[in-house]
């Protein structure tokens, strides 16, 4: 298979992300499932590394993106709030542009670049 190179758009606050195309993700995974736990499921990554994304991106904006109840016996359940589905979709939206916007940059880079059926991260 094939890889191309393609951009990654991260919005950073300090040093920190606030938001970018993990985070991006676990907030989908999370809307869908309602859970913080099943979304790190189905994203393969432990609950831990879910709750420090989370806690990251409800750090950096004004209100939380991810409110959670209380887990035990029944769960406590997770929900996007209105926040996080406003930042989710504007972060989507900014992405679709830079690839848009990059495209010609991308395609001279996939020339320059090695040709590799696999890269490593």
């Amino acid at each position: 298979m094939a890889v191309d190179p393609k951009p990654r758009l991260r919005i950073l606050l300090g040093s920190a992300i606030a938001i970018g195309p993990g985070k991006a993700d676990l907030l989908d995974a999370i809307s869908r499932t309602g859970s913080i736990s099943a979304a790190a499921r189905e994203m393969d990554m432990s609950y831990r590394r879910a709750w420090l994304l989370v806690s990251e991106m409800n750090d950096a904006f004004r209100e939380p993106l991810v409110t959670a109840g209380a887990g035990g016996r029944r769960g406590g359940g997770a929900e996007v709030t209105a926040l996080g589905h406003e930042a989710l979709a504007r972060y989507r939206a900014m992405e679709s542009r830079a690839q848009h916007f990059l495209a010609p940059d991308v395609e001279t880079f996939t020339r320059l670049m090695r040709k590799k059926d696999r890269v490593k991260d």
